[in-house]
């Protein structure tokens, strides 16, 4: 019987075992997101564990005098400590040595972006909502906004522009002055969509530029595109305030070395892998970094200050629609030790401390030292027969 319908050709079905199938070697992801905290909040760099700031925390009040003999009453001025403490984030990613042979694209240059994102997710989260901070870190942004009563709920304007201006209004009232927005994922779309009673389009960015947007009334606005912004009755439509109030101590910036030796173990000191007999490699990443909100006294809230149930605060939050209004409470600022740390912190920052001042620290021994022996010296002696004895 004739054939007509046979031939050499492809496997329709998975993969053909004469034909290959290159990997291309760029993976098609989206591009790693930075921080917004870490964009807009001020940075500095720290040189020890533990950095005090002073912050204004009382005014002078000035007085009329009364006729031509009054006298002039006296007044003060007032400071009180935040401080920022140090605290270490890391992660390690450990790759086969046959998988990174094997591999048709660099793992490690892949690898590297994501965890620099994964870095940035966990500094907004703590830092912007208060998710897993560390006890050593005050208030963060959005509890500190609903904790002081900042906040505008979705809908009190007439659009989101106008309860944007609300809010600045509200903190502007307070002696608070915006000058940066975090805002949710797909904001700045949400602002070109507003149009005026004629139809006229409110927010125009450039249509030839790139992404729309940028700035909201003349001050930056940061999407928050990491995947730690919160919506819903639990979070926001926009975190708006001062800044500069708010500021991040870098220790040490982000840092990432290789080992081909050494061991992995879980928190029991079970090891899981073992780098040289399992032909394995891994990547460490390490940050140290400290967060703190000075929030400084204005003079359209002098009674305010840091310890008041209802204290001063440079952050507002527009809360979206059905969210329920947070109750003032009292902020938590980190001011002095004893810090609320578990461990052997106190000791270990005394150390660090000492190990960056030697010689102020020698000259602190030698006071306390004197001290002693003054005191020893004026002590009352006791009479023999007294009650005391």
């Amino acid at each position: 019987m004739p054939t007509y319908n046979t031939h050499v050709s492809r496997t329709t079905t998975g993969s053909d075992p004469l034909v290959p199938e290159p990997l291309a070697a760029d993976i098609i992801q989206e591009a790693p997101k930075a921080s917004a905290a870490l964009s807009l909040m001020k940075k500095t760099t720290l040189s020890a564990k533990t950095q005090r700031l002073p912050v204004l925390d009382v005014l002078p009040v000035a007085y009329w005098v009364s006729g031509d003999a009054g006298l002039k009453q006296t007044s003060t001025q007032a400071w009180k400590n935040v401080v920022l403490v140090v605290e270490e984030l890391a992660c390690i990613v450990p790759i086969p040595e046959a998988y990174l042979d094997d591999a048709d694209v660099p793992l490690w240059n892949e690898v590297k972006p994501r965890i620099v994102e994964a870095v940035g997710n966990l500094i907004d989260s703590a830092v912007l909502w208060g998710i897993n901070k560390p006890t050593t870190w005050g208030e963060a942004v959005f509890p500190g906004a609903g904790k002081s009563q900042h906040f505008v709920v979705q809908g009190t304007g007439v659009d989101l522009a106008q309860d944007v201006t609300k809010l600045g209004a509200l903190m502007a009232q307070s002696g608070y002055t915006v000058n940066g927005f975090a805002a949710a994922p797909g904001s700045n779309w949400n602002l070109v969509g507003l149009r005026s009673a004629q139809g006229v389009p409110i927010y125009e960015p450039d249509l030839q530029g790139g992404s729309p947007g940028g700035s909201l009334y003349g001050y930056p606005m940061s999407e928050v595109n990491n995947g730690s912004w919160q919506s819903g009755a639990t979070g926001a439509v926009f975190l708006m305030g001062d800044f500069t109030k708010s500021i991040i101590g870098i220790r040490s910036d982000i840092s990432f070395k290789m080992f081909t030796e050494g061991v992995i173990s879980d928190g029991s000191g079970v090891v899981q892998l073992n780098l040289m007999q399992q032909d394995a490699v891994a990547m460490r990443m390490t940050m140290r970094l400290a967060y703190a909100t000075v929030n400084p006294v204005t003079i359209m809230e002098p009674g305010k200050n840091i310890s008041t149930a209802t204290a001063r605060w440079p952050f507002g939050a527009i809360l979206p629609v059905g969210a329920t209004p947070p109750a003032a409470s009292a902020i938590n600022v980190i001011q002095a030790p004893p810090y609320p740390y578990t461990g052997t912190f106190a000791a270990t920052a005394e150390a660090e401390l000492a190990v960056e001042n030697p010689q102020e620290s020698a000259a602190a021994e030698a006071q306390r030292a004197f001290h002693e022996e003054q005191t020893k010296a004026v002590r009352p002696r006791r009479s023999r027969g007294s009650a005391d004895d």
